[in-house]
């Protein structure tokens, strides 16, 4: 195995050297900068969700199972080895709705490609700026994995485009950090393409656990189970993307498979990935703008609000539609966003808040709109929020372009902020802002493991 170069496919050769040579290769400014924003983002996500019952449940799983204390449990003093810290920090990083996405390939990148690279980059001893470069690589893989096998066919089948491309990222990142070689990195991504799972039934997960392992855990620990593989001595096939019942094949009836390659180097998929301004649900999140904008445009208080009516895609409405948690309930979030003009992880996580009679008062009069026109548009995941008033009114706003999404960026400082309410609870401040300062000065840290401390709850 490992040997005939004449069967490998143009695509995985370069793929293959690509992966091989990503620690050793300088990134742009503008692709850094914005892997430092899903870095932190990813790990303030985790430290918050190591407080949810999710996280709580996946750091409890881990630490009994024992083994050499690699790589850190984010929000707890614990080390375990690297795949289990993977496996703890992908269910804590998507604990809950806070973690980023990337909407052309329909994957939440952060929650499995970080855990897997933090856990090897702690494993093997590696830089931050080798962290960097890792990460930058799991999100190529992550989104260019579904969009070559065909998104929407992919998950049009009952396939998850979340854990598929979750784990193709995961495992990218985790093999560069292992040092693996080019042919070795064919056999990586084989052992990752067996290990390919996930259906769409994680939408009727009611308490988020099923989801979390779905989105984060089982690509983050899979991931680094097939870097650890190769790395260990395992060889594999050489090219799993061309030749006899390949990869493709498998999954797709049209697939195109130079997208994994194809500008490769000058566009960053990581550049299009979105961070959340509003630790909810992706698909909450326009509403919550047009819902802000609204109230702080008009000066409107409960008491003149007659009617409102919340307009979203309907190709996913229903995942946010009176849901029983609060973080993904549209109809409760937006009545939080018009009383309070702000929302922060504390109040958006507030299942008491559900039962308070000023939001239930206001939820009553909000009605949730499944809109065809919306599903179409493009940018995706807009909304429309329409407010009648007591004296007549009728006010609307449409958000096209999502704060924090690639058509309107957070800055850095919004990024911190986030992060900031997310790590205090868990931290402290002080805690906080050294952790926050030493992922803007990334490149910086000569050993991973120096964060350790900051990380630790």
């Amino acid at each position: 195995m490992g040997t005939d170069d004449s069967a490998v496919s143009d695509v995985m050769r370069d793929l293959a050297a690509w992966i091989a040579g990503t620690c050793e290769r300088p990134l742009p400014a503008e692709v850094a900068e914005k892997a430092k924003h899903h870095t932190l983002d990813t790990l303030a996500a985790m430290v918050s969700g190591s407080r949810l019952r999710p996280g709580e449940l996946g750091i409890a799983y881990a630490s009994r199972q024992g083994g050499r204390p690699e790589a850190s449990i984010a929000g707890t003093s614990l080390l375990a080895p690297a795949e289990l810290a993977a496996f703890a920090n992908g269910m804590t990083g998507h604990a809950d709705e806070t973690d980023d996405s990337h909407a052309p390939s329909f994957t939440h990148p952060g929650c499995a490609v970080v855990p897997a690279a933090l856990a090897m980059a702690e494993r093997e001893g590696r830089s931050g700026a080798e962290l960097l470069r890792a990460v930058v690589l799991g999100y190529e893989l992550c989104a260019r994995s579904t969009m070559s096998l065909g998104r929407d066919e992919l998950y049009g089948a009952g396939h998850s485009t979340h854990a598929f491309g979750g784990l193709l990222g995961a495992a990218a990142a985790a093999g560069a950090l292992a040092g693996l070689d080019a042919t070795r990195s064919r056999w990586l991504l084989s052992y990752a393409a067996q290990q390919a799972a996930g259906i769409t039934c994680w939408a009727r997960d009611e308490e988020h656990i099923e989801k979390a392992f779905h989105f984060g855990a089982m690509p983050a620990s899979r991931g680094v189970l097939a870097a650890s593989l190769v790395a260990f001595g395992f060889t594999g096939v050489d090219d799993v993307l061309s030749g006899p019942r390949n990869f493709f094949e498998a999954f797709s009836e049209s697939p195109e498979p130079e997208i994994l390659t194809r500008e490769l180097g000058s566009r960053y998929e990581i550049l299009h990935a979105n961070i959340k301004k509003w630790p909810v649900g992706s698909p909450i999140q326009a509403a919550l703008d047009s819902a802000q904008r609204l109230r702080a445009e008009h000066a409107l208080s409960p008491e003149v609000i007659a009617r409102v009516r919340v307009r979203l895609p309907d190709i996913e409405a229903h995942v946010v539609d009176d849901r029983s948690m609060p973080d993904i309930n549209a109809q409760h979030l937006v009545a939080v966003m018009l009383l309070d003009g702000d929302l922060g992880f504390a109040s958006a996580h507030d299942y008491e808040r559900m039962r308070d009679p000023a939001v239930q008062a206001l939820r009553e009069r909000l009605t949730l709109v499944h809109d065809r026109e919306l599903g179409a548009a493009r940018p995706r995941r807009q909304a429309i929020v329409e407010v009648e008033t007591t004296d007549g009114r009728r006010l609307a706003h449409r958000t096209r372009a999502v704060r924090g999404t690639a058509d309107d960026p957070m800055t850095r400082g919004e990024v911190e902020a986030k992060a900031r309410d997310l790590l205090e609870p868990v931290l402290g401040a002080g805690r906080s802002g050294a952790l926050v300062a030493a992922v803007g000065e990334l490149e910086a840290l000569g050993d991973v493991r120096e964060l350790r401390p900051l990380l630790a709850g």
